[in-house]
């Protein structure tokens, strides 16, 4: 018997083991996945961004959920970055200040901090799949049977419903009143584009120094699905909800030296061409101009228009489950300001389960982790009292 469940033992989950632990409390963490941190692996198999080394205040805007500040400033970019060393890993600061593990990788930073948790008496139960609550007993299916607890507090920490094969699938939703749930949308994808046949070649190529709408510097990549990328992704809320998604080709050049540029002799030269020679725009940049400008306009100055705000005829977001990440999910109205249920008191809530969202760059795992900390302190006082 525990004085402390969690559910789900990702980076929100084992923050608020950890949390409980430390104030004396036995915990159980129960995970519907054979291993831990599965989606966290994931985060890291091409670098584990682990936060953004920024001004607080810009930071902070970066979530904008004004629930999520007591916890934020609590445990920010600086905390996350001293977390991690003190569980042996070195870090660095790339240029564009996200922070990452000089190891890369998720793993390493994964087993010390299990490790870690296994020292201080946090018992891991895996395939254990919640089922909601029967009275004041929470329920489980597990390989053993039909298993029922009542510890004196519970953190939910279950993620988001993105990437259900990690076990981010939002399934828990149908265990909590319909009523508390904001619908899931997805966050941080892409956007599904139906190419015309000459586009075929230029699928996996990049679009590097780009501007989307209108200011924001990045990156994308033209893919058979549409388009996606980092640059995409920080858009992808806006666009989502509305706006328009335009690409500035050329964020380097004002309007008016692209025209004057434009106005330069053609010669013989096709217009292709032209733009390759006094423009420097590479194929990829050429391609993604000509399928959704055409017919491109003969005045010069009308082209460069085009040029600077070339506008993405999309069919919408990627589905859920290729998102990153998602908005939507349990609404901040059922919770008091310490993230526990109004409902049921004891039990809290942490993480992308949470109805907010940032973009990537370090700022999605140091919310999971900054949530699950004040989760988990406030559940440990909640038990005490």
């Amino acid at each position: 018997m525990s004085d402390a469940l969690v559910i789900g033992a990702g980076p929100a989950g084992l923050m608020a083991a950890e949390m409980l632990a430390d104030a004396g409390h036995t915990v159980t963490v129960a995970e519907q996945k054979p291993s831990a941190g599965r989606k966290f692996l994931m985060a890291g198999k091409s670098g584990l961004n682990l936060t953004k080394d920024e001004p607080e205040d810009r930071f902070l805007r970066a979530f904008g959920a004004d629930e999520l500040m007591p916890a934020l400033k609590a445990f920010g970019a600086v905390e996350v970055m001293a977390w991690a060393e003190d569980l042996e890993q070195q870090i660095f600061t790339g240029s564009s200040g996200r922070v990452f593990p000089k190891a890369m990788k998720a793993s390493p930073l994964l087993r010390a901090w299990l490790t870690r948790l296994k020292a201080k008496n946090v018992t891991m139960c895996t395939r254990w799949r919640w089922l909601g609550w029967k009275d004041d007993a929470t329920v489980f299916a597990t390989p053993d049977g039909r298993v029922e607890l009542s510890p004196k507090v519970t953190v939910l920490a279950m993620g988001g419903a993105s990437w259900a094969k990690l076990g981010s699938d939002g399934a828990w939703a149908t265990h909590l009143d319909a009523k508390d749930i904001n619908p899931f949308k997805p966050a941080n994808m892409g956007f599904v584009v139906d190419w015309s046949e000459h586009m075929k070649t230029h699928f996996g190529a990049p679009l590097k120094n780009i501007a989307l709408n209108g200011e924001l510097r990045g990156e994308a990549v033209i893919s058979a699905k549409g388009l996606e990328g980092g640059g995409v992704y920080a858009v992808s809320r806006a666009v989502r909800d509305g706006a328009e998604l335009t690409i500035d080709l050329l964020p380097d050049l004002d309007m008016s030296e692209v025209t004057n540029r434009l106005k330069r002799k053609r010669g013989k030269n096709s217009l292709s061409n032209h733009l390759r020679k006094h423009l420097r725009l590479d194929p990829a940049k050429l391609a993604l101009l000509q399928e959704f400008g055409r017919p491109l306009p003969d005045d010069s100055s009308l082209l460069a228009q085009t040029i600077k705000a070339v506008r993405v005829q999309h069919k919408g977001p990627r589905r859920m489950d290729e998102a990153i990440s998602t908005a939507g999910g349990l609404s901040f109205d059922v919770l008091d300001r310490k993230f526990m249920l109004r409902d049921r008191p004891g039990v809290f809530a942490a993480g992308e389960m949470l109805d907010w969202e940032a973009p990537t760059g370090g700022y999605l795992i140091t919310g999971c982790l900054a949530t699950g900390r004040f989760a988990g302190q406030a559940a440990a006082d909640y038990a005490l009292r």
